[in-house]
């Protein structure tokens, strides 16, 4: 029996639920990945044209892959589009992900972020604001929506978001990712009555296309074990959180980055 059927208590997949796995070199497929691994089943979101106008450009069929990866694992899944700048999405997500799965979820995972570089003196008020409406507000209407529908047993439930201190030369990601943070651990308190743990996790840079070479091989010569993390490296952690193993580590800021100084 695996960790996950463990956690579900009656030998079935749980539902994990993976907010942004829109490329499948992300953390959020990493998450996903190994996730399915563990004998859950994977609901996802992602938003297209958020990959778009990044620079890594969008990813056709990404999550076509990804379903297809999942299923090999076993899992069943579902693959959301959603603008979580838009705050009733967060409502629909978990109706669309109920309906298609017929279940409710048991763990829901948030590595979605909106991310553009930007300082103190040419951020934008419109980038700013849809920071804060993509890292922050959908952080707290998706975990108020997964504590309003929450019916599983008491211990099982898990909440966990994918953090960054990074603020220099990006300031509104920095300042909303900390908004996301206090949101977070918030309910590992607020949701405690349910039996539900709630964690954050800063992976550190992670190398998911999206380095120069330059930064590469600065964030290697700053990591004492010499090599660049990876979104395996992020997902073993949110793995261990989400098992019956990580139950008792609740409301904690953790930081995953091969010592990273």
């Amino acid at each position: 029996m695996t960790e996950a059927k463990s956690i579900a208590g009656d030998g079935t997949r749980p539902l994990a639920l993976v907010t942004g796995v829109g490329r499948t070199v992300g953390i959020g497929a990493g998450v996903a990945r190994a996730l399915a691994a563990s004998g859950w089943d994977v609901a996802f979101t992602h938003w297209t044209p958020y990959d778009r106008r990044m620079a890594w450009g969008e990813e056709p069929g990404a999550a076509d892959a990804i379903a297809g990866e999942l299923a090999a694992r076993g899992a069943r899944s579902a693959a959301v589009e959603a603008d979580l700048a838009d705050p009733e999405a967060p409502a629909r997500v978990f109706e669309e992900v109920e309906r298609r799965l017929g279940k409710g979820v048991t763990a829901l995972v948030m590595c979605h972020c909106e991310s553009v570089d930007s300082g103190l003196l040419d951020t934008t008020v419109e980038s700013f604001d849809r920071h804060f409406a993509v890292n922050a507000r959908a952080t707290w209407l998706l975990i108020r929506e997964y504590g309003r529908r929450f019916t599983g047993a008491h211990g099982t439930g898990r909440v966990v978001a994918l953090t960054s201190d990074h603020t220099v030369g990006n300031l509104p990601y920095g300042a909303s990712k900390g908004a996301l943070d206090r949101i977070t651990l918030a309910a590992a308190h607020e949701l405690a009555h349910l039996g539900v743990t709630a964690n954050v996790v800063n992976p550190g840079p992670l190398d998911t296309g999206w380095m120069s070479e330059e930064l590469r091989e600065t964030v290697r010569e700053r990591t004492p074990l010499g090599r660049l993390g990876t979104p395996r490296d992020a997902a073993r952690l949110v793995d261990f959180l989400c098992s019956p193993h990580g139950q008792w580590v609740n409301g904690q800021l953790l930081t995953s980055n091969g010592g990273l100084t």
